[in-house]
């Protein structure tokens, strides 16, 4: 089993298009990208962290359908658009607004939103966040693990690791 974290997948959100200059041409295009690339990362028995920002304005039964579709045992940590539609659907394995993880040896703090500091800061534990799209520079220890960063697909921490090697190290 791996573990892998995303965010800010908005399924259904068509301001996701130009706010965030997502590379497809519709909604429904952008719905079925992130799926297939969900699916290509995540095997069935993996468990992935959504660090917020399901699905924008949806239905239930529509989110309900999104999230039966997405590969993995799927926890939720809630962001500023996760209504109960969402937040209530049977196949989240938890939901919460902030949880302290951890995973490979390697202490996390996840919430929807970034940090200025957090529980053991000065220990090596990591943030990991969405909410801002790539657009906030980062601190030490800190990474946003929204799709629109990481190609539109969750991503172990191995790999959100490695993206900061090669540039300061010790990070």
């Amino acid at each position: 089993m791996a573990i892998f974290f995303t965010s800010d997948t908005h399924f259904g959100h068509g301001g996701a298009l130009g706010l965030y200059r997502r590379p497809f041409a519709s909604v429904a295009a952008m719905n079925e990208g992130l799926i297939e690339r969900w699916n290509q990362n995540v095997g069935p028995d993996d468990e992935v962290w959504h660090l917020g920002d399901f699905a924008i304005r949806q239905p239930a039964a529509v989110a309900a359908e999104l999230l039966a579709r997405l590969h993995g045992r799927k926890h939720l940590v809630t962001g500023n658009n996760d209504p109960e539609a969402t937040t209530a659907l049977e196949a989240w394995e938890s939901v919460q607004p902030y949880v302290e993880v951890t995973v490979e040896g390697v202490s996390l703090v996840l919430c929807h939103y970034p940090f200025r500091s957090w529980r053991g800061m000065g220990k090596g534990w990591i943030n990991l966040h969405g909410h801002c799209h790539g657009r906030l520079k980062p601190q030490p220890r800190q990474f946003d693990v929204g799709v629109d960063v990481w190609d539109f697909r969750p991503i172990s921490l191995r790999e959100i690791l490695a993206s900061r090697r090669h540039t300061k190290p010790g990070l």
